[in-house]
């Protein structure tokens, strides 16, 4: 499900990039099982490949 941004944001184009990312990273957020309840924990990685592409992205 796609959320629907607020009226104010929904033709800013830096809201709605940022807005993407982090759609598209949510999945990867874990919570250590310690911690739950109050939302830590730490991000998945996606491989070896999205490192790769970070580091081709900073040389060109």
């Amino acid at each position: 499900m796609k959320p629907k941004p607020p009226a104010q944001f929904a033709k800013d184009p830096l809201f709605l990039e940022v807005m993407e990312d982090a759609l598209a990273i949510q999945d990867r957020f874990v919570a250590e099982p310690l911690y739950a309840k109050t939302g830590k924990g730490f991000l998945k990685s996606a491989g070896v490949n999205e490192l790769k592409q970070i580091k081709e992205a900073k040389t060109h």
